[in-house]
């Protein structure tokens, strides 16, 4: 089994060093293989997803993904900006379904934006469509405004854009993902403004004739978005479009207590996947060896469960992450009076120790 090791950015290479020493530290016999991306692609080859790296990432059986992306780089014309790498993998390895799971260790009930009451228990799963949206969607730029009241001025412009195929593809995702689970399933949109969601509701509503087990209800995004904080615990599955799934997913972060705690999956029909921490590459931490590298170790497991087939030992790191957190071991982002305050190396090893007890 082939994984491609992409680090990128920030404090991508530090999380991703600690994720791969945990799956070294497993009864197992992975072929990895390191490249450039983002904005170290940029440096290495002048684009920040060098072809090298793209066969490598087509070649694999799955790819373990740091973080991308760093202010210097914000001055290059947008194609060449580090955060292109992410979206031209995602758009070339056709990966349309991206899962988040948000869900709250006890021992980080306190550690929590919300009250313990509200927070404990959590288990929610945010499932993100990929690759349409305002992200991808033509046309796209700027230009002189054509007509309405600032007729003349300059102007910016994106284009919302579903075909029935992808809203069909990722609604079949989630109820066969609710299935798995309590059988509910909140589908995320504001058809009540704009026509692709008007779309994507009628899609979903006719989809769920296939899945008359699971329990399907609407909810507008800016609802959603208040439910999360106001009663999270009421979610199951959630499935919506890009760009709110960007959003609810970091909001979804927070409730767990650190968005360093959030890994993520984003899967290809064939479960092919991409595995990722949902947080960004950090700059401002980078090499001070202070950054969570769980939700790069969480995302290192869900890619043995979802594209490798290794179920047990994923069921073993999720384990060993536990284990951790109960012995008290936190990173400065998720510390909290009465634990022991330690670095990214030195939770990476406490996890690795674990595994081998």
């Amino acid at each position: 089994m082939k994984i491609a090791i992409l680090p990128g950015d920030g404090i991508g290479p530090e999380i991703v060093t600690q994720a791969v020493n945990v799956l070294n530290a497993l009864d197992e016999k992975f072929e990895m293989e390191t490249a450039p991306v983002g904005g170290a692609g940029y440096e290495a080859s002048g684009h920040p997803l060098p072809d090298a790296t793209l066969k490598l990432a087509q070649d694999a059986d799955a790819i373990l993904f740091g973080a991308v992306g760093d202010w210097k780089y914000d001055t290059l014309e947008r194609a060449l900006r580090p955060e292109q790498a992410i979206l031209g993998l995602r758009k070339n390895l056709k990966l349309f379904a991206n899962l988040r799971p948000a869900i709250l260790y006890p021992e980080l009930a306190g550690a929590s934006t919300l009250k313990p009451e509200v927070v404990s228990g959590l288990d929610i799963l945010i499932i993100r469509e990929l690759t349409g949206d305002i992200y991808f969607g033509q046309p796209r730029g700027m230009r002189e405004c054509p007509d309405g009241p600032f007729k003349g001025e300059r102007e910016a412009f994106d284009t919302m854009r579903y075909a029935e195929t992808e809203i069909r593809r990722i609604a079949h995702v989630a109820f066969q993902t609710a299935q798995k689970r309590s059988k509910r399933l909140t589908s995320v949109d504001k058809a009540n403004v704009l026509e692709t969601f008007q779309f994507w509701k009628d899609i979903v509503t006719d989809v769920h004739k296939e899945y008359p087990d699971v329990a399907l209800d609407h909810m507008y995004i800016d609802n959603a978005a208040m439910q999360l904080v106001r009663a999270p615990k009421k979610f199951d599955v959630i499935v919506t479009g890009n760009m709110f799934g960007d959003i609810l997913s970091d909001e979804a972060s927070m409730l767990t207590g650190s968005i360093g705690m959030l890994p993520s999956a984003s899967l290809d029909a064939n479960n092919k996947g991409l595995y990722e921490p949902s947080h960004g590459s950090a700059p401002d931490i980078a090499g001070k060896g202070v950054a969570n590298p769980l939700a790069t170790i969480l995302s290192a497991a869900m890619m043995l469960r979802y594209s490798l087939g290794k179920t047990e030992q994923a069921d073993r790191i999720e384990a060993a992450v536990k284990k951790v957190l109960v012995q008290g071991l936190r990173t400065p982002d998720i510390y909290e009076a009465g634990t022991t305050k330690v670095g990214t190396a030195e939770i990476g090893q406490a996890v690795v120790s674990a595994l081998a007890n």
